[in-house]
């Protein structure tokens, strides 16, 4: 609805949902994800960085252990609850607001960060204008890609919904489609990180980490992951 707040990140900062990756499988996926951020990251050591949403704090340690200066925006104080021990020992911060307008001057930090928000927003482009209005060096997000599996994932939502129990629908993006969003206020795709070839929900179902490595492994030696793999975080910069 236009106007009204964006709150999807509620749900993504709750308890519930950061259960959704305990376990050697949920805590595999999170590396997975540490890893490219901090990589895509690589070029601006301590960094300072605007984590919008907040996810359910899953990059916030490993980007704070990794010296960079971490702000999370979340649409209600109760998204910062799980990142609480890091904003009390001073080694983040954490801020309420509207997401679709952000309380900070423009290129007010050098990196905006934002994970599991774009398919649930309901004005996404609204949000991809503030992330770049507030970034001087570059955007990173992740979304589900329609070059993947997920592109079925309407059809499969049930049985995703019986494996994940507390899963929601969410939107999947063509390429194009983001990257023309930020083309739209001068921000171009610099790197380009697929996640996983084989679906999420497939992986939670197999309950076994060592399987699923093996699973992704061989098809990262076969190029599927990089050409079908989702979600994939995308580094987005300035042009010129």
């Amino acid at each position: 609805m236009e106007g009204a707040l964006e709150d999807a990140d509620v749900e993504t900062s709750s308890e519930d949902y950061a259960r959704r990756f305990a376990g050697p499988v949920g805590r595999w996926f999170l590396d997975v994800q540490t890893a490219s951020t901090l990589a895509l990251l690589a070029p601006w050591p301590g960094a300072t960085v605007v984590d919008v949403g907040g996810g359910h704090g899953q990059v916030v340690a490993p980007l704070v252990d990794a010296g960079y200066a971490v702000t999370v925006v979340g649409s209600d104080p109760s998204c910062g609850e799980r990142i609480r021990a890091l904003v009390a020992a001073g080694r983040a911060r954490f801020e309420s607001g509207d997401l679709l307008h952000l309380p900070f001057p423009d290129r007010a930090f050098d990196v905006a960060l934002s994970y599991r928000l774009l398919p649930h927003a309901r004005r996404w482009p609204a949000l991809v204008a503030e992330l770049c209005r507030v970034a001087r060096r570059a955007v990173v997000v992740d979304y589900p890609t329609t070059r993947s599996l997920n592109a079925g994932a309407g059809a499969f939502f049930a049985t995703k919904k019986r494996i994940e129990g507390n899963t929601r629908p969410f939107e999947v993006f063509a390429d194009a489609e983001i990257e023309a969003a930020f083309a739209a206020h001068g921000f171009h795709a610099t790197a380009r990180r697929p996640q996983f070839f084989w679906p999420m929900a497939l992986h939670r179902a197999l309950g076994l980490a060592p399987l699923s490595r093996g699973l992704e492994g061989a098809a990262g030696l076969l190029g599927l992951r990089r050409v079908l793999g989702s979600p994939v975080i995308l580094r987005l910069e300035p042009r010129g």
